[in-house]
């Protein structure tokens, strides 16, 4: 009898685990694949930025001139740039592993199926029991109506981040988080990218105006843009993949490119896990909770990407995590509040955000003040080559809370902890103006930003 078993070891499952563990329960955790850590580890969050990272260095080499930097004889070795990627998965797979022992968590490998009044089935394994149970099995790429990934032609996160060499030409259908990351990141490895995008903007849950700094940005890259776009058929022919669509202004267009990536969204793994067995019922595949995770199943808890109304991001997952494993020891714990939680994309340039857009806060009724400040006038900017983007802070116009705050440039994904903090800690526009930024950083683009609501920058 287990106090606490978890199926699933993603960014959600291991985080549950470790913490309950450090409560002093008895935890197992059920994991289907051959390694622990989940699709963020091995087909997701690290690979992928890995891979991004390693397209910062070459184009950093490619434009070192400006820099007083001149290389001979320039080229990319993608083999060794998949061997280092392959590497730091590998040891954070075996972190992972590590810990485990550490904290005396059995792991029990093969597929979990809940059979209700607190039992999982593990196929060639005794039944296992336990007291709570949290479901953290993940998800997995959407496709379109009749097209199926095949490794060669037709890919989706999985097979794009395998492949053996940079593509001539890449299509992405998608123009959310993973299809911006990838289309920046092969346009950098020297693909000719096209990104096809159904709504009216790329980067859609972002802000208007850090769409279109992106859209922007594409075109400089010669990343090429269509929202709008409705695909009509994809037919694979014997050296390319041909793409027909209706643009914005219902013209039908068509292209050809070497690979296609299907970067349309992700359902949740809830086909297979044995719900049929409880009393929990799904809404479009996903899981409805309280705030605590606990489902309609007593003792069974969900987090991560299969839950309902839940952003499908590792961060959030592994604060849910935190929180099902405090709620079944009995501890003190807050329910996540999905208003504050980072959104980081890490395209060049990047995207973060946090809390309501403008177009939000003014829907929900608020008198809103934005301020604005562009890292053109910020002197680290200048210094590392990034000219480009802004930070936005959306506020209360009266009493100056913090609503929002959004920026596209250079960091911006490690910039945004500020603004998160901010909004945690309840400051206020006022409070954040008194906050001195050390010079010369980036960051000081973040407290120009909060002047800026004010209408008291000092370099603009």
């Amino acid at each position: 009898m287990y106090d606490v078993l978890v199926i699933g070891s993603g960014p959600g499952g291991y985080v549950a685990a470790i913490r309950a563990a450090q409560y002093g329960l008895r935890v197992g955790v059920v994991e289907k694949r051959s390694q622990l850590g989940g699709v963020c580890l091995h087909v997701g969050c690290i690979p992928t930025k890995a891979l991004l990272h390693s397209a910062d260095v070459y184009e950093l080499f490619l434009h070192g001139e400006e820099h007083g930097i001149s290389c001979d004889n320039l080229r990319l070795d993608w083999a060794r740039v998949q061997a280092r990627k392959n590497k730091i998965v590998l040891k954070h797979a075996k972190g992972i592993e590590y810990l485990f022992k550490k904290h005396k968590i059995e792991t029990i490998s093969g597929h979990g199926r809940l059979k209700g009044n607190g039992r999982v089935e593990v196929e060639g394994k005794p039944e296992l029991e336990a007291k709570g149970i949290i479901l953290a099995t993940g998800s997995e790429a959407r496709m379109l109506p009749g097209l199926a990934p095949d490794r060669e032609q037709i890919l989706t996160n999985i097979e794009v981040l395998g492949l053996e060499r940079v593509p001539k030409s890449l299509a992405i259908i998608g123009a959310g988080a993973v299809g911006v990351e990838f289309a920046s990141m092969y346009r950098r490895f020297g693909s000719e990218v096209t990104i096809l995008e159904m709504l009216p903007r790329v980067v859609p849950l972002e802000d208007e105006e850090v769409s279109a700094e992106l859209e922007r940005a594409f075109r400089k890259q010669e990343i090429v843009c269509h929202t709008g776009a409705r695909v009509d058929r994809v037919e694979k022919g014997a050296s390319d993949v041909r793409v027909e669509f209706h643009d914005a202004s219902g013209k039908s267009q068509s292209l050809a490119a070497e690979k296609l990536l299907v970067a349309i969204g992700r359902k949740p793994n809830t086909d297979d896990v044995g719900l049929e067995n409880t009393a929990i019922r799904t809404d479009r595949g996903f899981l409805p909770v309280d705030g605590y995770m606990a489902t309609a199943e007593p003792g069974v808890y969900a987090i991560g990407d299969i839950v309902a109304a839940s952003p499908q991001l590792a961060h959030v997952a592994s604060m849910e995590g935190l929180v099902a494993a405090g709620h079944i020891a009995g501890r003190p714990v807050r329910p996540v509040n999905y208003r504050r939680i980072p959104g980081c994309t890490y395209c060049e340039p990047q995207i973060a955000s946090v809390g309501l857009t403008e177009a939000q806060a003014r829907a929900e009724g608020y008198r809103v003040k934005t301020g604005k400040f562009a890292f053109a006038a910020n002197s680290k900017a200048s210094i590392v080559g990034a000219h480009g983007g802004f930070v936005k802070v959306v506020a209360e116009e009266q009493y100056g809370e913090i609503l929002g705050a959004h920026i596209i440039g250079p960091s911006a994904t490690e910039l945004i902890a500020e603004m998160v903090t901010a909004i945690e800690s309840e400051a206020t526009v006022d409070s954040m103006m008194s906050a001195i930024h050390a010079h010369p950083t980036l960051a000081e683009a973040m407290g120009e930003a909060f002047n800026a609501v004010r209408g008291m920058t000092i370099h603009a």
